[in-house]
């Protein structure tokens, strides 16, 4: 148990459903689980001292022995979130819209939001279909027009004929007069292109399903305010946890991994030790 910004944060070994179970209704104001793919696979890496770590991703039954599994996992999750909270869901093109349809089921189809896409690029091509290099995220709200959004603006536009004034703000000329841009960029779409961590990335800390820290950034910046509790239920390496950490969030996660745990203890650690040699600092929200 450590402790996060503005109140207790914690990472633990357990299983999801049982963490989950164990916290009061209404208490997360963002969930973002990176459940199991459905590969029929192991996840595994090599570790630093021999040996493999990772996860089991085989289910007896297949598909519907899998669905069984997340289908309690996301009751709980609706459960946990606030009234104002909001849940992303992970997952990639083999189950996302199975999973879809029990979100559909448990949350109510007017409350779903967003199918992001984010698209990446990474090595390795099909010569009998198209690359497969995006994962899908599904975005629900608690109780729709009630939950948390922060419009995200970045990047830059793309138009031609894109002039600045000696100010900044962008415009184009047009047969009824400029017309203006917003200074700050275009608006976020759900198509996000966020680069896949490389092997070499400074990122890197072994963990097979490791997510760069920039795509959980970008939803906890979108769905929370400062101060916020940020929950992470399949946290593996704890990317979520130190994202949360790093905006001013609250935190808590669990990992059926107790080397998925040691690792995301270790990137916190670190993360503390550094904002306690650098001082206080600001938030972004």
């Amino acid at each position: 148990m450590a402790r996060g910004a503005g109140g207790t944060s914690f990472v633990r070994v357990c299983d999801s459903l049982t963490c989950m179970e164990s916290l009061p209704e209404g208490c997360c104001d963002l969930v973002y689980i990176d459940p199991p793919f459905a590969t029929g696979k192991a996840r595994m890496v090599a570790a630093a001292r021999g040996g493999r770590s990772g996860f089991e991703d085989r289910w007896v039954g297949g598909l519907k022995s899998y669905l069984a599994f997340m289908h309690p996992r996301l009751e709980e999750c609706r459960r946990v979130l606030a009234r104002h909270g909001t849940l992303y869901v992970h997952l990639d093109w083999r189950a996302a819209h199975y999973v879809r349809v029990q979100l559909d089921t448990i949350f109510g189809s007017d409350h779903f939001l967003n199918e992001i896409i984010w698209h990446y690029r990474s090595g390795g091509v099909s010569k009998r279909w198209f690359g497969r290099k995006h994962d899908t995220i599904l975005m629900y709200a608690r109780q729709r027009g009630s939950h948390r959004f922060n419009q995200i603006r970045e990047g830059l536009f793309r138009t031609e004929g894109l002039r600045y004034e000696a100010g900044g703000r962008p415009y184009k000329s047009t047969q009824r007069g400029r017309l203006y841009f917003d200074a700050k960029g275009p608006a976020l779409t759900d198509v996000w292109d966020i680069p896949f961590l490389s092997t070499v990335s400074s990122e890197r800390t072994g963990w097979p399903t490791q997510k760069p820290i920039a795509l959980v950034e970008r939803m906890i910046r979108a769905s929370t305010k400062p101060g916020d509790l940020v929950a992470d239920f399949f946290c593996g390496s704890g990317t979520t946890l130190l994202a949360a950490k790093q905006l001013g969030r609250r935190w808590l996660g669990c990992d059926i991994s107790a080397k998925a745990v040691a690792i995301a203890r270790r990137r916190l650690r670190s993360c503390f030790k550094s904002t306690s040699s650098r001082g206080p600092s600001h938030t972004r929200p």
